[in-house]
């Protein structure tokens, strides 16, 4: 025997806040009692941080939100520039100077010597301007470059290995591990401003 169905219009479900006080999430904007179901950040330092709010205040606030408020020109297109390549360190184009180093470091390890080879193999653009040839003569260092040979790195880096690898010379020069040596205390400051600069320059903001 089936029972009778039920023709007559079934009441909505409440939505899930309404009969609710204390349990719910609350709408952020002064003055409105209709459930947060909508987040947004509370500005551009707080990126995680969110206030919550109903779909009418999260578009309003959507539509007013301007993430360089409060930023020069110059900041604004620095943002630009680093958004351009996902916030990773870049170095200009024609610069050999990181490629030789590291190509002299493998010829180096595979007892290859530092220079170019009877064949030419390895004469880059340094190797033809030491020669004579009449190419521009090698850029001086910039402070960067400087910093990473302080700490015996070679780009490409991440501030991840840059910062364990100013943590290992710390340790390995500090004067209370080595007799109170004025030498070590010396090489140590120097190590400390390398990670000092380095640190403004890959440091995530």
């Amino acid at each position: 025997m089936h029972s009778k169905r039920n023709t007559e219009s079934p009441e909505l479900d409440p939505l899930p806040w309404e009969g609710l006080h204390g349990d719910v999430q609350r709408c952020d904007h002064p003055g409105c009692d209709r459930a947060g179901e909508f987040r947004a950040p509370k500005g551009r330092d707080r990126l995680r941080d969110y206030f919550w709010f109903c779909l009418d205040h999260v578009r309003a606030y959507n539509k007013n939100w301007d993430y360089c408020a409060g930023m020069t020109a110059e900041e604004v297109e620095a943002l630009v520039r680093t958004d351009t390549c996902w916030q990773r360190p870049t170095w200009p184009l024609g610069d050999w100077s990181t490629e030789s180093v590291l190509r002299d470091r493998v010829r180096g390890d595979f007892g290859l010597g530092g220079g170019g080879s009877a064949n030419g193999m390895g004469a880059g653009r340094g190797e033809r301007g030491a020669n004579g040839s009449g190419a521009r003569p090698p850029r001086p260092r910039t402070e960067e470059e400087k910093a990473l040979g302080v700490l015996d790195l070679d780009g490409p880096v991440d501030f991840a290995t840059i910062k364990a690898r100013w943590k290992t010379l710390v340790k390995r020069h500090h004067p209370d591990a080595n007799g109170g040596s004025r030498e070590a205390e010396e090489r140590l400051k120097s190590i400390n401003r390398a990670y000092g600069t380095l640190k403004a320059c890959y440091a995530p903001s």
